[in-house]
C-alpha cells in the first residue's frame, strides 16, 4: 500500500525547479501548449481516423510539482481498485507512509523529465486528463536547439494520440484498469504462497536470468505472468502507436520533424552515469525499447494493411496484439486479416 497524499507532498517538495524564463515568455509557452493540443489532435484524428466525433479539448499545462500531484492522484485512483481495504494490520499506516515517501522520491526524479502525459485516471472525478509540463518542454527545446513551436506541436501530437486511444476506444480504459487490478491483486496475494513455492520460483529465476527477463518478472506465477504479458503488450502498442503517429503526421505540420526525432532519440539515451543508473533501476531503459518495438509493430502493420487495417487492434481486447505478435507483426496480420 502507498500513502498517495504523502507521495504527492514528498515529490512536490523535492522536485527540482525548471529553467528560469521571463514571465511574458512563460505565459506564451502556456498559451502555445493549450492551443496546440487541439490543433495536434485534429491532425491525429485525420491520420488515424479515431475520435472524429469527439470535442476538441485543450490540454492542462502544469509545472513540475503540479505533475507530481496529478500523477500521484491518478496512480492512487488506479491502484485503489486493487487494494480497496486497509491491509498490514496496525503497522499498515506506517508502512504506507514509508512507501509514499519512496514513491514521492521517484515522482520527483521523473517530474524533471516528463514532457507530457495522458492519464486516463487523472483529472476531475478521475475521468482522464492530458498534461503538458511546460518547464520540461522549454528545457528540452533549449537543450536540443530545435524550433520551439514545432517541438511543442510534436510533443502534443504524441500525447493527443494517447488521449484518443483511451477516449475513442470505449472499452480500453476499463480493460487496462482491470488488468492492473489483476496484477496488483496477484502480487498482494504473495503472502499466501508457501516458502517452498517462492523459493522454487527464485531458483528458476536465477537459472533463466540470462534470457532477457527481469528477476521480478521471472518470480511471477504463471497466472501473473499472463497478466503481465498482456499489460506489457498493451503498453508497448500504445507508446509505439503514439511515436509512429507523431512522426507520420510530422512532415506536413512539423517541417523539422526528422531533426527533432534524431536529437530527441539521442537525448532519451543520454545523461550521466548516475542518471543512466537511475533510469535502469526505474525501468526507463525498458520504456525506451517499448517506444521502438511498438513503433516498429505499428509501421509494419500499416505498411501491410493500411491504417484502417491497423485500427482492427481497437475492436476488442481479443484483437490486441500479444507480446509475441509485437515482435512478429506479420503474425498479428495473419490472425486478424488472413
Amino acid at each position: 500500500m502507498v500513502d498517495w497524499d504523502r507521495a504527492a507532498a514528498t515529490g512536490a517538495l523535492l522536485v527540482r525547479g525548471g529553467p528560469q524564463i521571463p514571465r511574458r515568455e512563460a505565459d506564451r509557452v502556456v498559451t502555445d501548449l493549450r492551443e496546440l493540443t487541439a490543433e495536434a489532435e485534429g491532425h491525429v484524428r485525420e491520420l488515424t481516423g479515431l475520435g472524429r466525433e469527439l470535442p476538441l479539448l485543450p490540454g492542462t499545462v502544469v509545472d513540475r510539482p503540479g505533475w507530481v500531484r496529478s500523477a500521484a492522484s491518478g496512480l492512487g485512483a488506479l491502484t485503489g481498485r486493487a487494494l480497496p481495504a486497509a491491509q498490514g494490520g496496525p503497522l499498515g499506516p506506517i508502512l504506507a507512509s514509508g512507501a509514499g515517501m519512496q514513491t514521492g522520491l521517484v515522482l520527483a526524479f521523473l517530474a524533471s523529465r516528463v514532457l507530457g502525459q495522458y492519464d486516463p485516471f487523472g483529472g476531475p472525478e478521475n475521468r482522464g486528463e492530458l498534461l503538458l509540463v511546460a518547464p520540461n518542454v522549454v528545457a528540452a527545446e533549449r537543450a536540443m536547439k530545435v524550433p520551439d513551436r514545432e517541438f511543442r506541436l510534436w510533443v502534443c501530437l504524441h500525447e493527443c494520440t494517447h488521449r484518443l486511444q483511451f477516449t475513442a476506444v470505449p472499452w480500453l480504459r476499463d480493460y487496462f484498469a482491470d488488468e492492473v487490478e489483476r496484477l496488483i491483486s496477484g502480487i498482494a496475494g504473495h503472502s499466501d504462497d508457501s516458502l517452498a513455492e517462492l523459493f522454487g520460483r527464485l531458483t528458476d529465476a536465477v537459472k533463466h536470468r540470462g534470457k532477457g527477463a527481469g528477476i521480478a518478472e521471472l518470480l511471477q506465477s504463471p497466472k501473473e505472468r499472463a497478466v503481465f504479458d498482456r499489460l506489457l503488450a498493451l503498453s508497448t502498442l500504445l507508446e509505439g502507436h503514439a511515436d509512429y503517429v507523431m512522426d507520420a503526421v510530422g512532415p506536413q505540420v512539423v517541417p523539422s520533424v526528422e531533426q527533432i526525432r534524431s536529437k530527441f532519440s539521442a537525448r532519451r539515451r543520454g545523461g550521466g552515469l548516475f542518471d543512466r543508473l537511475l533510469r535502469a533501476l526505474l525501468g526507463l531503459d525498458a520504456k525506451i525499447r517499448q517506444y521502438e518495438e511498438g513503433a516498429k509493430f505499428t509501421r509494419q502493420v500499416v505498411d501491410a494493411v493500411g491504417m484502417a487495417g491497423f485500427n482492427a487492434v481497437w475492436r476488442s481486447p481479443n484483437t490486441l496484439p500479444t507480446r509475441a505478435e509485437i515482435a512478429d507483426p506479420a503474425a498479428w496480420v495473419r490472425r486478424l486479416h488472413g
